[in-house]
């Protein structure tokens, strides 16, 4: 090993403490900063290149260095996302904290090879500004220079296999296995502007249905999870529960009510206008219901089910479901077991006493 090769060693042997303070404060700077921007990511990764693995680069490329800041990968900092516009928006938060030596970064993405799905990597070379942070202890931490990459985790996988088989270099396996590999690089490039697409146009089609919701149109929503999530959201049965809840002036216990929605689905709704139109017409049954099963109990606690469970079992036995029925309701809300039947019987006895059936 030549001199200057030498010299570059003994430099990293002095900045290594340096070097591992600056990696642990960019991980940090960057997790806080993903977490207050509500991204969700793979991991936040980063290592200092180990002295042999420096050793070994020297070997190779020695003379194109002068200096231990020459080699801008020493440091290594990593953002595997879920979705490539993610890719961008924790880029433009690194611009934002970082100062990003321009001249020497390289976004990947934009070099539209076939073969280079796995390393379209956006990579920034970046250093700490003092004005971010100062350590009076760290002198040098501010000079030191560090590699962001920030890929999917798609082109994460990918360049990890391709690493493994030797594929990047694209000598060592035969032709057509390149071929295939090529491929499965378009598809699994594909398959990620996919997933970023379709997370756009479920974004887009929960704000139509906020916006129908405000509107009041609800019979232009049709029943499902999202709509019926957003739903619960403007408390559709709380003017029920109260008046359940005063009954015996007890507290409101709030409960999901997820599980009512194949309840609801099976009772014939189609739309969420459907739900507040029976909402609507078993209103007043529901709350009989309840005036009976609280009037001669202390309970000073009530569930918040209670008023959309009463409005569907008013429901069932305007429909004639019976007993029967009564007991597939409770299968569906408390799973198979012995109580069903008698928590059936009970209700229909209940309903009974005030001519519900």
């Amino acid at each position: 090993m030549d001199l200057l090769s030498q010299f570059i060693l003994d430099e990293y042997s002095e900045s290594l403490p340096q070097m591992e303070k600056l990696r642990d404060i960019v991980v940090r700077m960057l997790s806080n900063a993903i977490e207050q921007n509500g991204i969700e990511v793979t991991t936040v990764s980063a290592r200092v290149k180990t002295k042999d693995s420096l050793r070994g680069k020297l070997a190779i490329k020695g003379g194109k260095y002068h200096s231990l800041s020459d080699i801008t990968d020493i440091v290594g900092v990593r953002v595997i996302t879920f979705y490539t516009d993610d890719v961008d928006r924790i880029a433009a938060m690194a611009e934002q904290i970082f100062d990003i030596d321009w001249q020497n970064s390289v976004d990947k993405r934009r070099l539209h090879q076939l073969d280079s799905f796995g390393y379209n990597s956006l990579h920034y070379i970046c250093r700490l500004p003092s004005s971010v942070y100062k350590d009076a202890q760290y002198p040098l931490l501010n000079n030191i220079p560090f590699e962001l990459q920030i890929r999917t985790t798609l082109q994460h996988a990918w360049a990890a296999i391709n690493h493994d088989n030797g594929y990047k270099s694209g000598v060592e396996i035969p032709r057509e296995y390149m071929r295939q590999m090529n491929r499965l690089a378009g598809m699994l490039e594909l398959a990620d502007d996919e997933f970023s697409r379709i997370r756009t146009d479920i974004n887009d089609y929960r704000r139509r249905v906020k916006q129908l919701l405000q509107n009041g149109k609800l019979d232009d929503l049709q029943l499902d999870g999202e709509t019926y999530r957003s739903y619960l959201e403007a408390k559709p049965f709380d003017k029920l529960n109260k008046r359940i809840a005063a009954i015996n002036q007890a507290e409101i216990q709030q409960v999901p009510l997820s599980e009512y929605l194949p309840i609801l689905r099976a009772l014939g709704c189609k739309t969420i206008g459907d739900v507040g139109r029976m909402v609507k017409e078993y209103e007043e049954p529901a709350y009989r219901l309840a005036r009976h099963q609280l009037g001669t109990t202390d309970l000073d606690i009530i569930s918040s089910s209670l008023g959309l469970q009463n409005v569907c079992i008013a429901c069932l036995l305007k429909q004639g479901a019976g007993k029967i029925g009564l007991k597939r309701l409770y299968e569906a809300l408390n799973g198979e077991n012995d109580q069903n039947d008698a928590l059936a019987e009970m209700t229909y006895s209940q309903a009974a006493a005030i001519s519900l059936v």
